[in-house]
């Protein structure tokens, strides 16, 4: 008889924790929004992370939820303050706390958040919180420095492919290979195996954003959950968009071109023409190589390391793999 998954478990041991944990009270336009945006769910992949790297070498992962719910909740105030700067009007179908609030709620909430995660990260192993505290702050860091990076793109005539996924690299990445080493940390883990936890996670990540940037346009609509397509509507510079400006020659060029040039245009006819156009110059399977080659890299960094939990070893496999094959 095989034993049963553990991620279930964890995750309703994670749920609770954040609808126990009391983030504050008054003033509530401050808190409210903090409850609010937690509230709306998500899959929960980074503490998840945490939790599950802890375990491939203790057994009571609920010792750590304090730190791993740290993850979610500065991974959460990120996205408040990203909404603000996308003007995104819905997070996860819902309003986002700047439209049902409003910015500045949403800039100082967001602020208490960032509080709130140090706080939860004090509930660490005294005997770990210095390298753990240090580590959570390069990562912060990182975070902070790939979305400026993100956002100078927006406004430069060529971004090219290195560049693009070094930023990918700090605005999303990271925070996977900073979960995955916090939980292995806490656990009592060896250096080596932090590392190689650190860069799986990293490597992985990486996979994870260049399959998004796919998903957004070749996606089952019904599947997808959101416009297909929007990237191309937007013009952003995804690593689809980077290949097929440097690719692009002639005719197909000037097309190219013309499309990300007009300001006025019918969304379904320029997805359909970019689309038809990554397509001839075979961007989606330039795309799924390069994510490919990070999955792969990461998978052989995971093999590497020293676990002592089977049980958990299979399920962060599974939680992995099942991002890779994910068609949302």
């Amino acid at each position: 008889m095989t034993k049963k998954s553990p991620t279930h478990e964890l995750l309703s041991n994670l749920e609770n924790f954040l609808a126990e944990e009391n983030f504050g009270d008054s003033p509530k336009e401050l808190y409210q929004p903090i409850r609010y945006i937690l509230s709306l769910g998500g899959k929960r992949i980074r503490p998840l992370l945490a939790l599950l790297s802890y375990g491939l070498y203790q057994d009571d992962p609920e010792k750590i939820l304090g730190p791993a719910a740290a993850i979610e909740v500065f991974h959460n105030f990120t996205l408040m303050h990203d909404d603000i700067m996308d003007e995104a009007p819905l997070r996860r179908g819902k309003a986002t706390v700047h439209e049902k609030w409003n910015s500045n709620v949403a800039i100082l909430s967001g602020d208490v958040m960032l509080i709130r995660a140090y706080d939860l990260l004090l509930k660490s192993d005294h005997q770990y919180l210095p390298e753990v505290i240090q580590r959570f702050n390069k990562t912060a860091a990182e975070v902070c420095e790939g979305q400026q990076l993100d956002m100078n793109f927006e406004t430069r005539d060529e971004v090219h492919e290195e560049e693009y996924l070094s930023m990918i690299r700090l605005k999303t990445a990271v925070l996977l290979g900073h979960a995955l080493e916090l939980g292995a940390l806490l656990a009592g883990a060896s250096k080596s195996d932090l590392e190689n936890l650190y860069e799986f996670g990293v490597n992985i990540g990486i996979g994870f954003q260049l399959k998004d940037d796919l998903l957004d346009i070749f996606a089952d609509q019904a599947k997808f959950g959101k416009q297909v397509g929007g990237d191309i509507i937007s013009n952003k510079k995804t690593f689809l968009l980077i290949k097929a400006l440097e690719i692009a020659k002639g005719e197909d060029l000037k097309e190219l071109m013309y499309w990300l040039s007009i300001k006025e245009f019918d969304k379904t006819e320029k997805v359909d023409a970019v689309k038809a156009l990554y397509e001839k110059l075979g961007i989606r399977q330039l795309t799924e190589e390069k994510m490919d080659h990070y999955f792969s890299k990461g998978f052989d960094l995971f093999e590497s390391i020293n676990y002592q939990n089977p049980v958990f070893h299979e399920t962060l496999l599974e939680l992995t793999q099942g991002l890779i094959h994910r068609e949302k």
